[in-house]
């Protein structure tokens, strides 16, 4: 038996104090924080190419609050190949519907004509489609059993209340009155990020006073993979097929419009609705499940502190008007693990700055770049004014009639262009 450490209330036996004291400081080589598509990603990535390594995520919400999310999300060519290697891709294909072809027009809500300003086909180079639509309860379902398969812990139900850097590692309070150690903490708590701010990293964040109601619509005719985003006065009107005769929505209107609209009666709904959708796949009914969503830009001034990397929404939120906020994230993930798990190979502390700077490097200029792009593109499209009308839809009018270009554009949107991505989204192993 243990010995006994005596006390005016209590007797304490020093094993268990030893024990409770190794629990509420578990040491950890990376701690994620934050449960979504983006920390679950950044979690499987590390433990799959570097398998000794302690790699726990936190999440705040419930256990199974995941399986009632009713939205689905846009996941490029280069993110599904990065799921192929972490062997789940096969998982969520059945789910999964290709975007075979994207339509672009500009006009106004009562145009009894909406004229196509620019088409793209869906296929690139590899034969791929340049995107997928996936709902989110089959990406999330697929990316916790890679955590299971891989031995990685989620703790539900807990956020992270402290943050500091104690030189060899970082202590992490969580809400329970728990500690963690680790050599390096992630986080993916999304834009408006707790540990962003205990770190004390500044952003530069604007609203657009517009806010993107979610919504998924069934139909009575086949989409035929066919993807539309059609650039109204109050915002982008994007509509993106699913499996089956149905599409995911997403309607971008003035705040106070969009809040109005999601509290109407769904008749109310539904003629507006049918306004911006029109009669092209027949009769439209719109699922109960209807959200309303601020949108603005957020970009984090730094990537990195010491023992701490962001990524995904805490790093940076963009307008939705490109489709790239997510994979925007992935290419975090990517990139972030890649530099993890080298620095882990040659020895060196993955916790470093000068470790995380390779990371800082690797990703700001890009998410500088998109988020300065979707702030131009929202301004230049969001308003009725003629003469900016006429100039956008000549611009669009040149892009449509030079292939070269087009098919640049299809590459950057499906994340193969350039030549320095991470290797996981060229598919290959880190």
């Amino acid at each position: 038996m243990a010995p006994l450490i005596g006390t005016r209330s209590r007797l304490i036996y020093i094993g268990d104090l030893a024990s409770t004291r190794a629990k509420d400081f578990a040491m950890l080589d990376v701690v994620v924080v934050g449960g979504g598509y983006v920390g679950l990603s950044v979690a499987v990535s590390i433990k799959q190419a570097a398998p000794h390594l302690a790699v726990e995520v936190i999440e705040a919400a419930p256990e199974d609050a995941w399986k009632k999310d009713p939205r689905a999300s846009a996941i490029i060519s280069a993110a599904t190949k990065m799921l192929d290697v972490f062997g789940i891709w096969d998982r969520i294909e059945p789910d999964a519907q290709p975007i075979n072809r994207m339509i672009v027009t500009d006009s106004k809500t009562s145009d009894p004509v909406r004229p196509v300003f620019l088409t793209f086909d869906g296929a690139v180079e590899d034969g791929r489609p340049f995107a997928h639509m996936i709902p989110n309860v089959s990406m999330v379902a697929a990316l916790r059993g890679a955590c299971t398969d891989r031995g990685i812990t989620i703790r539900h139900g807990l956020r992270a209340t402290d943050f500091r850097d104690t030189g060899p590692s970082a202590e992490l309070t969580l809400s329970d009155g728990s500690k963690l150690n680790a050599r390096l903490i992630v986080a993916c708590d999304g834009v408006r990020s707790k540990l962003r701010d205990l770190a004390g990293i500044k952003t530069v964040t604007w609203q657009y006073g517009q806010s993107g109601i979610v919504t998924t619509v069934e139909h009575e005719r086949p989409h035929e993979g066919i993807a539309e985003e059609h650039f109204l006065p109050a915002g982008p009107f994007a509509i993106l097929p699913l499996k089956g005769n149905r599409s995911s929505l997403v309607w971008t209107e003035r705040t106070e419009d969009a809040d109005r609209l999601v509290a109407s009666d769904d008749l109310v709904f539904e003629a507006e609705l049918e306004r911006r959708f029109g009669h092209k796949l027949g009769t439209i009914r719109a699922t109960p499940d209807r959200r309303a969503f601020p949108l603005g830009l957020t970009l984090a001034r730094a990537f990195i502190a010491p023992r701490l990397a962001l990524a995904g929404d805490a790093a940076h939120g963009i307008h939705p008007i490109s489709g790239q906020g997510l994979n925007l994230g992935f290419k975090d993930v990517a990139a972030l693990a890649e530099t993890v798990v080298e620095a882990d190979r040659l020895g060196l502390d993955i916790g470093s700055i000068n470790v995380l700077e390779r990371y800082q490097i690797w990703r700001r200029f890009d998410t500088f770049r998109m988020g300065v792009t979707t702030d131009v593109l929202n301004r230049l499209f969001s308003n009725d004014i003629t003469p900016i009308r006429v100039l956008r839809d000549f611009g669009l009018g040149i892009v449509e009639g030079l292939p070269a270009l087009k098919n640049y554009f299809i590459r950057e949107a499906a994340g193969s262009a350039g030549n320095n991505n991470p290797r996981l989204l060229a598919g290959q192993q880190i």
